[in-house]
């Protein structure tokens, strides 16, 4: 008898510490968390990455588990976010503009599911889907701002995803509007892939090819904003000795090494910590519905920072603030 007690309370013992290391036991099931990208690789060193590294940051800090699914086509949106929902994940990111339709309907069909759209601006409140957005305008303003510090042709150029995502658009916009903020006659040249969303971001070779035309014609200062297709832009612009280039996103000084040669700074919008400032909220039941709005902003010089003087950046500093407060316009969307 005692034997036959002694082994129940072996068996037990075992099958609880298999239950807590699965997550489970007094406090419930494991918290999922699922991101869905866009057409776009994970690694993409900008974008998609970004998202990821939110979602992997929030895993850790939730206890939680995570996965992501890479879309290959656009078809695949819908049932890509489906196999999340019908695991029972509890939170679904899903990553870029062309997913927002997509993200609706699923938050309509899982109502016990959080979402977060990335750069998916919600033009309905559901309690259940927040559109992480960004003022892109500002950051773009701020790299336009830099751009037009640094050039010593009068002409910079920007090497950009399509104009299909407004985002993309809104990064342009402010860069052209913030370089003419310091030098009115500067020439800006602004090249939109001419693609589909599914090829317009995974383009490095026309990124590259686009670039080095805009250098031809003078340029000496690239922005690339389009995922690995600006990605592209950068690395050409290294290969030319005394020319700048600032990315996008996210700081590219860590995930573009090739891009060292030239990448000053980088227009960012902080996709990772408001990731995981929205995934604890979820997990408090303090979860937002409708928009919120994460961070922008430009990313440190890095190795250029001696070149920066110092009044351009206690410039950059004031027009932050400005843009910040809404002392200073972009003129997108106002």
């Amino acid at each position: 008898m005692r034997k036959t007690v002694l082994a129940l309370l072996s068996v037990l013992l075992i099958a609880g510490m298999l239950l807590s290391a699965c997550g489970g036991g007094g406090g419930g099931a494991t918290y999922k968390i699922g991101l869905v990208t866009d057409v776009g690789r994970i690694n993409d060193r900008s974008f998609n990455q970004s998202a990821w590294e939110g979602v992997q940051q929030a895993g850790k800090e939730l206890n939680a588990e995570v996965k992501y699914i890479e879309t290959t086509d656009a078809k695949d949106y819908e049932n890509n976010i489906k196999q999340f929902a019908d695991e029972d994940y509890n939170l679904i990111v899903t990553v870029g503009f062309a997913l927002g339709d997509a993200t609706i309907k699923m938050a309509k069909a899982y109502p016990k599911i959080n979402f977060i759209g990335v750069d998916q601006s919600q033009s309905e409140t559901l309690p259940n889907l927040a559109g992480l957005v960004f003022h892109e305008d500002q950051a773009g303003y701020l790299a336009g701002v830099l751009a037009a510090y640094l050039t010593k042709s009068g002409t910079i150029a920007a090497v950009l995803g399509t104009d299909l995502v407004p985002p993309v658009v809104a990064f342009n916009e402010g860069y052209i509007a913030g370089a003419k903020s310091v030098r009115p006659d500067i020439k800006v040249i602004s090249t939109y892939h001419p693609g589909e969303i599914s090829q317009a971001f995974t383009d490095p070779e026309w990124g590259a090819a686009t670039a080095a035309q805009a250098i031809d014609q003078g340029a000496d200062v690239i922005f690339g904003a389009g995922g690995m297709t600006g990605n592209g832009a950068l690395e050409e612009t290294a290969t030319h000795p005394g020319l700048y280039c600032i990315g996008v996103d996210t700081d590219q000084w860590e995930t573009v090494p090739g891009a060292h040669a030239c990448l000053v700074s980088s227009a960012m919008k902080m996709i990772t910590p408001s990731i995981v400032e929205l995934a604890k909220l979820a997990k408090e039941g303090k979860f937002p519905g409708g928009n919120y709005y994460g961070a922008a902003g430009l990313a440190p010089f890095h190795d250029f920072d001696s070149k920066i003087p110092d009044d351009v950046k206690k410039n950059l500093e004031a027009i932050d603030k400005g843009l910040k407060d809404g002392s200073i316009k972009t003129g997108y969307g106002q």
